[in-house]
């Protein structure tokens, strides 16, 4: 059960969210109303994920304080934002916010983006995709179908791929041999036109087929 702390100004969203977790099996360890009374709290309790409801504020000004009090490298921290300047997503990314996403989002989504922030991993919604990663040239073009589509099994293998998993821990996932694995990952850089695995899974998130 992952552990975790929110922050929100709202104490009714505070409640919300709170009520939202634990209801679906999230652990909430604690919860403030800012960064500044938070920085207190945090230090009394061991959290594996900080929920930043930034919702009635301006983005930028809380990455400004999570930067400035450098909690991002004592936890992983999701932030939920809405009207955020186009490159705020990318910003946050690159200030070691593990994930970024937007206040509406759905509930099991959100749950699934804690859980993935916790593991390690960076969350972004599909969304924000455009403008926290760079587009590649010529961004006025549309990509070209596939040749040949990937199977239902190839798509989860190429997810797997984007978590970091190697051939034996998808084959372990997945109950299959090593080398049907490996079989799976050569077919998807072949189809993907990519010659590595970063490069398919960089193809794959242009095209749509990797969930972030």
């Amino acid at each position: 059960m992952i552990r975790v702390f929110i922050v929100a100004g709202s104490s009714l969203a505070r409640a919300g969210l709170e009520n939202l977790l634990s209801s679906r099996g999230v652990r909430v360890v604690g919860s403030a109303a800012d960064t500044s009374s938070f920085t207190g709290s945090f230090s009394d309790v061991q959290t594996d994920v900080i929920l930043v409801d930034a919702t009635d504020e301006q983005p930028e000004a809380v990455l400004d304080a999570l930067t400035e009090a450098d909690i991002a490298s004592d936890a992983a921290v999701v932030i939920l934002a809405e009207n955020s300047a186009p490159r705020w997503a990318g910003d946050a990314l690159r200030a070691g916010i593990r994930g970024v996403l937007p206040s509406d989002v759905a509930p099991e989504q959100l749950v699934a983006a804690l859980e993935a922030a916790a593991a390690g991993l960076v969350v972004i919604h599909p969304t924000d995709v455009s403008q926290a990663l760079p587009t590649p040239a010529p961004a006025s073009q549309p990509l070209a179908e596939l040749a040949e589509p990937l199977t239902r099994r190839e798509r989860e293998v190429l997810q797997m791929l984007a978590s970091g998993l190697g051939n034996k821990e998808i084959a372990a996932r997945l109950n299959i041999s090593d080398h049907t694995a490996k079989f799976h990952v050569a077919s998807i850089l072949g189809k993907l036109g990519a010659g590595s695995r970063t490069e398919a899974v960089a193809v794959g998130i242009r095209r749509g087929l990797v969930l972030l």
